[in-house]
Order: C-alpha cells, then structure tokens, then sequence
C-alpha cells in the first residue's frame, strides 16, 4: 500500500506543478489556437512519437477526429504511425531516423500543425519531423519531460512536463492531450 500511495503522490505533484506552471499554461492555449485556426482555414494536425508517446499521440488524434466529449464534425488529425507499410518501408529503405519526417514531406502542407511526443525530447525521428515540417512552414508543437532535449530548437510550443520521471511525463502528456482536444472540440461545436 505504501508503494502505491508514494505513486500517487507523484503523480500528484507533477499535477501541482503543471498547474501552477503559468508560462505552460499560457503556451498551451496557445497550441489549442495553433490547431484551431490551422483546422479553420483547412489544415490538418499530424502527430508522432515512439513506444508509450505514439499510442498517446494516437489517443489524441482519434479524440479529434473522432469524438472527445460533444458533438462536432471530425476533424482531420492522423497519428504518423499508423500505416505500418508506410513505416516498416521506408525505416528498411532509408532508416527509422526518416520515418515521420517522410510522413510529413508526404502529407504535410504550409499552416498544417505537428506534435511531436518524446518524453526526453531527443527523439531523432520525432526531431527529424518537427524540422521537415518547420522547413514547410508548418506550426511544430511538442510535448516533452522537464529538460526538453533538443525539441526546443525546432518547436514554436514546447509544451514540457515539469517531470523528469518517465511515467509522470507520460501522465502529464495525456492530461496535456485531452485540455488540448476539449479547447480545440469547443471551438467546432454547433
């Protein structure tokens, strides 16, 4: 019991600390604007992320163009990892450090948005990504742990965790996704 309760705790002062992280706040309504407007104005939102980061940037695709909580058109969001030809093709023909950043050359379009999910914020592939899409003058939002990593050269939004614990990251990745989706589904709601 002690060991589930010290969990918990964790996980609730990495919630304490992303509330009171103003600036995080601030920059996550921010990112809710980015998606808003790019969605207005016909683009789309890509994601992408490795191992617990790709399932979450799945979750949140699937939420927007889906359903989240109301009643709303889809809207056009695509986790890059999903079409596994796609990936398993191009990580044999070129490498994994190219599979999204060749997603994005191929879908990716001027006033689209990418998030990029990587709990350290180094992930080279996640990296390679949010650089291809800055080159086509897409928004690049991340999401990462406390220290960032190298993400911060190439994302407009850092959206970074105040963890450096793994699990928390992750947590606090997914709370992060759903305030985003709600903002993001009030602005297209009838």
């Amino acid at each position: 019991m002690s060991k589930i309760n010290d969990i918990i705790q964790s996980h609730q002062s990495a919630v304490a600390a992303l509330k009171s992280d103003k600036k995080l706040l601030s920059d996550l309504e921010l990112a809710a604007d980015y998606i808003i407007k790019s969605i207005k104005k016909g683009g789309s939102l890509y994601l992408c992320g490795n191992g617990g980061s790709a399932a979450d940037a799945q979750h949140i695709a699937c939420e927007l163009s889906g359903r989240f909580l109301r009643e709303r058109r889809p809207l056009p969001a695509e986790a890059l990892h999903t079409n596994s030809s796609f990936m398993t093709s191009v990580a044999n023909d070129y490498s994994f450090e190219e599979v999204y950043s060749r997603a994005i050359e191929a879908y990716g379009k001027p006033g689209d948005v990418l998030i990029g999910l990587s709990t350290s914020g180094n992930s080279i592939n996640v990296v390679n990504a949010l650089k291809k899409a800055r080159s086509l003058s897409m928004s690049t939002i991340g999401f990462t742990g406390q220290h960032k990593g190298d993400m911060v050269q190439c994302c407009d939004i850092i959206l970074h965790c105040p963890s450096s614990e793994t699990p928390r990251i992750q947590e606090m990745h997914i709370l992060i996704g759903h305030i985003l989706c709600e903002l993001v589904e009030l602005a297209f709601v009838d």
